[in-house]
């Protein structure tokens, strides 16, 4: 299957979920807002999601795909699934053991990641009982990644896309129990709403995995040959995704030392900032890891490049002009999605100039998506450490100096900066080792892609402005407006990119056809 064609399969799936997101995260602001009980759930929320993107999403997969794909390719299906089937035994053995001992040790734990909680007897409190709620999530996440692994190396990326929707359902069914007066407590109500969804997405990816005819019975867990290869290759990658996610929990430390409030005015701008991020990103990471890894291993390095370059291209076409737009429009974009019952205005302007800063990053982050597969189709998890521990330490250094002037916006203005530089690292060790050359088509593209861009951006803009009637009127006119401002810059954008050359309809047909 082409790239773009197993692109657009993850993506629109990751699209539905992003949107149930929203309504999701609407619920969530116009419940609970943030206060007391949004800041605990948010941390509530990520401390388990923290290991689940170390454990089971960055290092494992950057260590477990290539060698699920490789042995798929040389061995057989057969030989492969019973290689998932004993990772799973040990993971899921030691992921049960660490999550037993992170319920009981949370307190103290909770000292650590929320440092400003402290001082705060009851958010104390209700975060570690919150926590110690939503903590088994981490298990049945890692569980799920493994068989998604699977199910994408065999080219079936639609389950573990749609997966996530499940959780968005959960708790939006969750929120609106409470909302309705079913469920009283609405910060325990959310936490075991996260919980029972992590076990609703392990039985979707079981059922997939048996239509697919890999499921597997769990063997006794006992370190093979092939596990420990893998813990090899999990190592430098476990310690670069930490640190990866070191830059998340950091976030989550210092904001919490900052006004109440600055825990969730962070979230809700990094859930808007993830849309984007979570469509492009996403998809671009899950379809070209296992793509790289055939192509290589296939001895087929002209078509790698390819590969590299089509999912650069694809991924800034997407994000510079999404970056620009919540650049130039946050605050009507935070007033329409979020402010309303307890979101109140000063949470909308707090949350704007939070998800401002973060969208400077936005392509960068993608960007990350699609180079480190050049590094893990090759077996390279050290490479993408080194270059992410220098970006942690730059992020902790800004965060720092930034948050004395702008609080919580410099921590957000921290992380895009350092994304960039974590990106322009990954790309230019590539080129210089000659796994990637920017092609003809991709730097024609870049400079018209720019151009578009930024005539975009004056437009909406200019449009904002004769529109900040509307948008600052009631909720359906700004919704309406809002409506009409995004579609008229996205329209121009699309004009502009094919006026310019950024974009051609040869390109785009070859794109979906199946030799692209």
């Amino acid at each position: 299957m082409a790239l773009f064609r197993s692109i657009a399969t993850v993506g629109g799936w990751t699209s539905v979920s992003r949107v149930l997101g929203f309504a999701r995260d609407m619920l969530i602001a116009n419940v609970i807002g943030a206060g007391l009980i949004a800041d605990a759930f948010f941390v509530a929320f990520k401390f388990p999601n923290f290991f689940r993107r170390l454990f089971a999403e960055g290092a494992f997969n950057a260590a477990f795909v290539p060698l699920f794909a490789g042995r798929l390719t040389t061995d057989g299906r057969d030989a492969a699934v019973k290689f998932a089937a004993e990772v799973a035994a040990v993971l899921g053995t030691m992921l049960l053991v660490f999550s037993v001992a992170a319920i009981l040790t949370m307190p103290w734990l909770m000292v650590a990641i929320a440092p400003g909680f402290v001082d705060t007897p009851v958010k104390f409190d209700l975060t570690v009982d919150l926590t110690r709620i939503t903590f088994p999530y981490l298990l049945f996440m890692a569980l799920i990644a493994l068989m998604g692994g699977m199910l994408n190396s065999l080219q079936r990326f639609a389950a573990t896309a749609a997966a996530p929707i499940m959780l968005n359902i959960v708790l939006i069914s969750v929120l609106l129990g409470v909302r309705y007066g079913a469920l009283p407590n609405p910060g325990h109500a959310l936490a075991w709403g996260v919980a029972g969804a992590g076990l609703a997405q392990l039985l979707w990816i079981a059922y997939a995995c048996k239509r697919a005819d890999i499921l597997f019975v769990l063997p006794r867990p006992r370190l093979t040959s092939g596990v420990r290869r893998l813990l090899v290759l999990m190592a430098p990658a476990l310690l670069g995704a930490g640190v990866v996610q070191v830059n998340v929990v950091i976030d989550v430390i210092l904001a919490s030392t900052l006004p109440e409030g600055s825990v969730s005015f962070l979230y809700y701008a990094d859930r808007v900032n993830q849309l984007p991020l979570g469509v492009v990103g996403v998809a671009v990471g899950i379809t070209l890891l296992p793509l790289l890894t055939r192509q290589l291993r296939s001895g087929d390095v002209e078509a790698a490049l390819g590969s590299q370059n089509r999912a650069i291209e694809f991924a800034l076409t997407l994000t510079v002009p999404a970056a620009a737009a919540l650049i130039t429009i946050p605050g009507p974009i935070v007033t329409v999605l979020f402010q309303r019952g307890a979101f109140d205005p000063a949470t909308t302007e707090a949350t704007a100039g939070a998800l401002a800063a973060f969208a400077i990053g936005l392509p960068a982050y993608v960007l990350i998506k699609a180079l480190t597969p050049g590094y893990f189709a090759r077996e390279d998890t050290k490479t993408p450490v080194k270059i992410a521990v220098v970006a942690m330490i730059a992020n902790v250094g800004l965060a720092l100096m930034l948050m004395q002037v702008l609080a919580h916006v410099g921590i957000a203005l921290a992380t895009a900066i350092s994304a960039w530089f974590n990106a322009g690292a990954l790309g230019i060790i590539l080129v210089r080792r000659g796994h990637l050359a920017f092609d003809r088509r991709l730097r024609r593209c870049l400079p018209r892609l720019l151009v578009a861009t930024a005539a975009m951006a004056v437009a909406i803009w200019w449009g904002a402005d004769l529109l900040s009637g509307p948008l600052a009127g009631g909720e359906a006119r700004r919704i309406v407006a809002l409506v009409v401002l995004i579609s008229a810059g996205g329209g121009l954008f699309g004009v502009l990119a094919f006026v310019t050359g950024a974009v051609r309809l040869k390109d785009l047909r070859a794109a979906m056809s199946r030799r692209a």
